[in-house]
């Protein structure tokens, strides 16, 4: 599995990351004994990055992959851990008071000490001046604290990187890394469809090709990793693998790609209000 480091950050992120967002049965249940093998699994093809976050499943996601990391065994400082805050089952809240009492529930939940990457969760449900005159803050002081290593933003649309990235004080931002994520579509992929929530379409290679992200998958089962059944979970993970090892290869299918690059050209290489170009 290649390694990819995350801007200037001393992280070595395997290409493929490990969503946790089925672990909170947002695309079906998902049992203990599956939530470990699925886990084992992935170590054993390479994988070191485990994303989370207390909203998937209203908490559900962070106590099984907990479970999950600590029944498998491997060191700590083996594997990356990331979650969020700021969005919750009840709702958005990004102040300082309940991120700092967020990161507490979360290591809780993962039976950790710290997580390597806390990130401000879909800020653009929020207030972005909010998020740069309170909450970034407040994670930084959380860094201070050893509870956290790193401190990272999601979202959807592209300007709102580039407005906070523009507006933190100096010094607030050591680096840029990108890490993509829903590569399959959030579940419209996949043989038993989309949820009912579900909003838009991509592809796992596509992602991939990029060297400077990290790719978010979410997986459930070792097939994802065989079957629809309990194997199923074996098979989602190596199947994710596989395309990573595909593309590792050069194994590009070049004719879509190009498709791709066509479908959007209209949107590329242009400029933001900050000065920033599209790319």
């Amino acid at each position: 599995m290649e390694l990819r480091p995350p801007g200037n950050t001393a992280l070595k992120l395997s290409c493929v990351r490990f969503g946790g967002s089925p672990f909170g049965s947002v695309y079906g249940s998902v049992s203990d004994e599956e939530a470990i093998d699925t886990v084992h699994e992935a170590f054993k093809l390479g994988i070191n990055f485990f994303d989370t976050s207390p909203y998937y499943g209203g908490t559900l996601s962070e106590k099984v992959l907990g479970k999950a990391l600590k029944a498998v065994g491997v060191p700590r400082n083996e594997y990356i851990v990331s979650t969020k805050c700021g969005r919750y089952k009840e709702g958005f809240d990004f102040s300082a008071e309940r991120v700092t009492r967020s990161i507490d529930e979360s290591l809780e939940r993962l039976q950790m000490e710290y997580v390597d990457i806390l990130q401000c969760h879909d800020i653009e449900f929020g207030s972005l001046d909010q998020i740069i005159n309170e909450t970034i803050p407040a994670l930084q002081k959380l860094k201070e604290t050893g509870k956290i290593r790193f401190v990272g933003i999601t979202g959807l649309p592209l300007e709102i990187f580039t407005y906070v990235l523009d507006r933190v004080p100096l010094g607030t931002v050591d680096g840029v890394g990108v890490i993509s994520a829903s590569p399959l579509s959030m579940g419209l992929l996949t043989e038993s469809g989309p949820p009912e929530w579900h909003p838009a379409s991509a592809e796992l290679q596509y992602s991939l090709c990029n060297k400077d992200t990290s790719t978010i998958v979410g997986m459930k089962s070792v097939e994802q990793y065989f079957t629809l059944s309990y194997f199923s979970s074996f098979i989602q993970v190596h199947v994710n693998v596989v395309a990573a090892t595909e593309l590792a290869q050069g194994q590009i299918d070049e004719q879509t790609l190009a498709e791709v690059e066509e479908i959007l050209k209209p949107v590329k290489n242009q400029t933001w209000p900050s000065g920033i170009q599209k790319s």
